[in-house]
């Protein structure tokens, strides 16, 4: 008999719930329970997980490595697919596989690429990927010269965190007054310059930022699956262009990705994301972790999530082709329950339990929207 296979999620993105699902759904009818642990005892991947644990606040990178050690040991872990604290976790790899679990990650060495944008838009281009122009900043004089020079020729300027993820701190620079423009409506990521130059003179704090053009779409993320052999699986691109989205195998795109996952060991699942800058790809951002939109290659007939925790326990899948690309479509919220009490469920048979056990239903349970859920198929235009 084919044993269960256990999986845990550390402080994950909420759309992984769909990651959950892809992995029970598997193609080889394998048991497969998942652990999931959160500072938000309202994230919705505690009620979608089997097990799962309120993560404690405030350790450090070596005290939560000691705490996800114990997490393995105590939970019987086969597959950890770290987020939070990723580059310290990975590090220990062989502690990890002293106590019987496989990381679903990089090796540190590409971990530490492409947690500095500048580190890793110097290495990919050292390997023949093309990269925007782009300037380190940490005060005003940079900043406007930097902007300045972009104008002149002819584009926006753009910046965000040289390390950073998920968009967070991308504000694209115009010349605009601050008025009433800015307070009516939805919330831009346009910010004026003068407040900008403003808000940095006013601050005791230092800034890293990346100041570059404003880059154009379609926005191609391209998905991959690379085994411990630094040999690619599975590449596939998801388009972004506006709300429309699509799929392409266009190697343009996939091209450059599997240099960049062969050339760097992005071991698992990676995700390597481009736009236009005139009329040519160029890298936008490496993630070495499991994109929040991998479960849209459902709609290609593929289980990402699976494969790579196929790899991770040593059954190489091989080299996996969709059999189809689905057809364009868009993103919509929708609702997942929420545990109706502020501690997660715990599985009756589960032994020694950290957290008190709850009901698994509710009369009435609560109910959240996340950003992206599944995507609804539109027409052509």
């Amino acid at each position: 008999m084919v044993s269960r296979v256990r999986v845990w999620l550390n402080r994950t993105y909420a759309e992984n719930v769909f990651f959950m699902d892809q992995l029970r759904r598997n193609p080889s009818d394998r048991a497969v329970e998942i652990h999931a642990t959160h500072g938000d005892a309202d994230s919705p991947v505690l009620a979608a997980a089997d097990t799962a644990d309120l993560e404690p606040e405030g350790l450090s990178s070596a005290a939560y490595v000691e705490y996800a050690l114990a997490q393995c040991q105590r939970r019987g872990i086969d597959v950890f697919v770290p987020r939070l604290e990723q580059s310290a976790i990975v590090a220990h790899r062989a502690d990890f596989e002293a106590v019987g679990t496989a990381l679903l990650a990089p090796p540190p060495e590409a971990v530490a690429v492409f947690e500095d944008k500048v580190i890793a838009y110097e290495a990919v281009q050292a390997i023949g990927v093309p990269v925007p122009p782009w300037w380190r900043v940490g005060g005003v004089d940079e900043l406007v010269a930097a902007v300045e020079e972009l104008e002149a020729a002819g584009h926006k300027a753009c910046f965000k965190p040289a390390s950073g993820a998920g968009g967070v701190g991308f504000r694209v620079i115009t010349r605009t007054p601050f008025s009433m423009s800015h307070l009516t409506g939805f919330p831009s990521p346009y910010v004026p310059l003068d407040l900008v130059v403003s808000a940095l003179k006013d601050s005791d704090e230092q800034v890293d930022w990346l100041v570059m053009p404003r880059l154009e779409q379609p926005e191609v993320s391209v998905d991959c699956l690379t085994g411990p052999d630094n040999r690619v699986r599975l590449a596939i691109g998801r388009t972004k262009n506006g709300r429309r989205r699509g799929f392409t195998l266009n190697e343009q795109w996939l091209e450059p990705a599997r240099r960049i996952a062969e050339g760097f060991g992005l071991h698992y699942l990676s995700n390597i994301q481009f736009r236009m800058f005139g009329d040519r790809p160029v890298l936008m951002d490496v993630n070495t972790r499991p994109a929040g939109g991998l479960h849209q290659l459902s709609l290609c007939g593929v289980n990402a999530p699976w494969a790579a925790v196929q790899l991770a326990l040593g059954e190489d899948p091989g080299e996996m082709a969709p059999p189809f690309l689905g057809q364009d479509y868009t993103v919509v919220s929708g609702p997942r329950p929420l545990r109706a009490v502020s501690l997660p469920q715990q599985r009756a048979e589960e032994p020694e339990a950290l957290l008190p056990a709850v009901p698994a239903q509710t009369t009435e349970p609560v109910e959240v929207t996340s950003s992206e859920t599944v995507g609804r198929a539109i027409a052509p235009a």
